[in-house]
């Protein structure tokens, strides 16, 4: 009988055994870790590649989406959340199954099964992450991002950003002197930053506003934006027309 290979992730210990204690009526299930934070779930799923990952969502340090952004595997994924109705539709188009707690043992079996159904587990975890994270219809700002740096994990607050970087497939953070690669569009940063501090001043890049000192122009229809730390970029003209009126000059 083929085993699959299980990690749990909570910050919650009784909800960490809860799935062990259910997991126990099914035989093909093998627990081989436990992360009671988002950085040890990263480690442990880099090391051990699990086939299957029961996910809790909302835990400090990294949230259960960040970790999915940052893990080199593709697992299946079950979540267990407490998350509000609005995600949880979008986890029933997106996910093996989510758990929403409390949840009862029956809900957990219906969930495993589900799980055992599933043939294709091809990309799922990076594809579930895109596809919710990336979604148009959701529209939540986001506060800070999570980037991997080799084997270590940083997470910055949007407020020590300065601009965003175009850079092929993936956008180039700059923060405090440091750049950072993120494997996301300059449109879901767009989406998801706050629109009052974070503005999309060309195609290649979205200013923070509290970092600007001031506004040389540079050709007939385009001007630079002279950062604090004297970094300078190019402003279009639409780019141009939306720092006026966000910022009243």
């Amino acid at each position: 009988m083929k085993k699959y290979k299980c990690l749990i992730i909570d910050d919650e210990e009784p909800a960490r055994s809860l799935v062990r204690e259910y997991l126990k009526d099914f035989k093909a299930f093998e627990v081989i870790g436990e992360a009671s934070n988002g950085f040890e779930g990263v480690q442990l799923i880099n090391e051990l590649k699990p086939e299957i990952i029961f996910l809790d969502i909302q835990m400090p340090k990294l949230t259960g989406f960040e970790i999915l952004e940052l893990i080199d595997e593709n697992p299946k994924i079950v979540f267990s959340t407490a998350f509000d109705q609005y995600a949880i539709k979008a986890f029933e188009k997106n996910a093996i199954d989510y758990l929403l707690k409390p949840y009862s043992k029956e809900r957990f079996s219906k969930a495993i099964h589900k799980l055992l159904s599933e043939s294709d587990s091809s990309g799922h975890a990076k594809d579930l992450s895109h596809q919710i994270l990336d979604s148009s219809k959701n529209d939540e700002v986001i506060n800070r991002i999570a980037i991997r740096t080799g084997t270590q994990i940083k997470v910055i607050p949007v407020d020590d950003i300065a601009y965003f970087e175009s850079d092929d497939d993936y956008v180039r953070i700059h923060s405090k002197g440091s750049e950072y690669l993120k494997e996301k569009t300059m449109k879901f940063f767009e989406t998801h930053l706050d629109s009052n501090q974070f503005i999309r001043i060309h195609r290649s890049y979205i200013l923070n506003v509290n970092e600007l000192d001031r506004i040389e122009r540079y050709e007939k229809d385009s001007y630079l934006a002279i950062l604090k730390d004297e970094s300078k970029l190019k402003v279009s003209s639409s780019g141009y027309k939306t720092l006026r009126n966000n910022l009243k000059f």
